[in-house]
């Protein structure tokens, strides 16, 4: 898969392209990545690339012809692939939208700056917009960068284990269950006697069951369009009884006596 990330600060990925999974993907040509310089198809003794806005305003508004040479210049290494804006005002990235994009041939990332790019290339040179959260950063390559190691992630190949992806938190619309490893006691803190068992469908069945308590009490918002399983239904049928018990031993007792009163 080919990446290539239009910018006026190309030296930026230059650490981002050497280390880690990117790094360890490049090496293995599991994908393809570069850089291109918008200031290279930027006119005049400056290679100014930004100007006022038409109609008055604050800040500067890319110009749109070094970006569209800068753009067709990406489509003669990467031909086939899909050209994305990160915008503020694009659709929100997210671990289904980094799956789709791990299909495709290749993806030109386009890194704004300022107050954004010329409309006029937003729409016409540009197949997708895509912001990495609702908040507003200096430039686009911060987020490319993040495009780039989500997607990159579920190339195969690319991770030593081929669960590695499925597992990853959001894979599933689940937060990944907890980690653990040595020592087994830490500062009083004890590793869950189910993960030292051996007994690999108890574990299995721990992980998912832990997966499902981080992702109700950190991110709820995920469970509300998850199809459940039979087994995770089970196992919130089991919370339900469970919390029942709690609540009719609580009726019991009187009020108050949950909270030590």
């Amino acid at each position: 898969m080919k990446f290539v990330a239009l910018t006026i600060f190309p030296e930026m990925f230059n650490s981002f392209w050497a280390y880690g999974i990117i790094g360890k993907a490049i090496a293995e040509k599991h994908i393809f990545a570069s850089t291109i310089n918008i200031r290279d198809f930027a006119e005049g003794r400056h290679k100014t690339t930004d100007d006022r806005p038409f109609g008055g305003g604050c800040g500067m508004v890319m110009k749109p012809e070094p970006l569209a040479k800068a753009i067709q210049a990406a489509k003669e290494i990467a031909p086939v692939s899909k050209t994305v804006l990160l915008s503020p005002q694009g659709r929100v990235f997210d671990q289904k939208t980094a799956g789709d994009f791990a299909e495709s041939e290749g993806l030109i990332l386009v890194c704004g700056r300022y107050e954004g790019i010329d409309e006029r290339i937003s729409n016409s040179f540009i197949d997708e917009e895509i912001s990495i959260g609702d908040y507003v950063l200096t430039g686009g390559e911060i987020g490319a960068m993040v495009v780039i190691e989500a997607v990159t992630r579920l190339i195969p190949g690319v991770l030593g284990s081929a669960d590695s992806a499925l597992q990853d938190s959001f894979s599933g619309s689940l937060l990944d269950f907890g980690h653990y490893t040595r020592p087994r006691d830490f500062e009083g803190s004890k590793v869950p006697d189910v993960l030292l068992s051996g007994n690999h469908k108890d574990i299995e069945n721990w992980r998912l069951e832990a997966s499902l308590i981080r992702t109700f009490l950190k991110r709820p918002d995920l469970l509300e369009s998850r199809t459940f399983s039979k087994q995770e239904i089970e196992i919130l049928k089991k919370w339900c009884r469970d919390i029942e018990k709690i609540i009719q031993t609580q009726s019991l007792r009187g009020p108050g006596t949950l909270s030590g009163n």
